[in-house]
This record gives structure tokens, sequence and C-alpha cells, in this order.
């Protein structure tokens, strides 16, 4: 069976979702001001190396852990929320089978405890 990498389009699909996803958070008020001041450049390619191995393409991943990464942001489950709708609208946009973002937002929610601290 194809992973999800694999059936929603590889490394191009990823790069393109990653850069669609970052232009609505950016624009998102909800969640915006927690990039203020980041190299976005850098960002997203942290964000395109985390979703690949997660979607299980090649782990060439060398980022931080989900709860030490985000440890000093204080989000609560509003932000995670707006993450996820974002990412999600960003699938969807993309043409990517409503199943497979239901295998996203569950992947998404497994982590969740440590994104928010708790």
């Amino acid at each position: 069976m194809a992973t999800l990498y694999e059936r929603i389009g590889g490394e191009a699909a990823v790069d393109k979702a990653v850069d669609v996803f970052y232009d609505k958070v950016l624009a998102d008020d909800r969640i915006s001001g927690f990039f203020a001041g980041l190299d976005m450049a850098a960002q997203a390619n942290k964000q395109k190396k985390f979703l690949t191995m997660v979607f299980g393409g090649p782990n060439d991943y060398d980022g931080s852990d989900m709860r030490a990464a985000h440890a000093h942001l204080s989000l609560d489950e509003g932000h995670f929320n707006a993450v996820v709708e974002n990412l999600a609208g960003t699938l969807s946009e993309l043409g990517v089978a409503d199943s497979d973002i239901a295998e996203v937002a569950d992947i998404a929610n497994s982590v969740k405890d440590d994104v928010l601290n708790r």
C-alpha cells in the first residue's frame, strides 16, 4: 500500500502544500504572530522535512521533537485548531483526497498534547 506521502504526490506536493500553508498561516490573525521575526524560508524547509517524514517519505528531519519545539510558545487549543484548519484547507485546495486529509488530521492530533505542552 502506498504511503500518505506517495498518495498525495511526494516531494513536489509536500513542497507546494507547505508554501500554500504558510501563506494561509501568515494571513491568519489567530496564529500569524507566532511567526513574526522568523526566517520563513528556514521554517518552511524544516516543515517540509517534518511533513515528509510523518507522511511516510524519506526521513531527513533533524529538528526538535514537538514538545521541545513548541514549549516556549504558550499555545492553546485555538492555536492548534487554527494550524490544523489551515493545513486541511491547503490540502483540500490542492486536491488531496478527504480520506488522506483525515489521516493528516489524525497525525496532527497524535502530537497535540506535546504541541500544547500538556
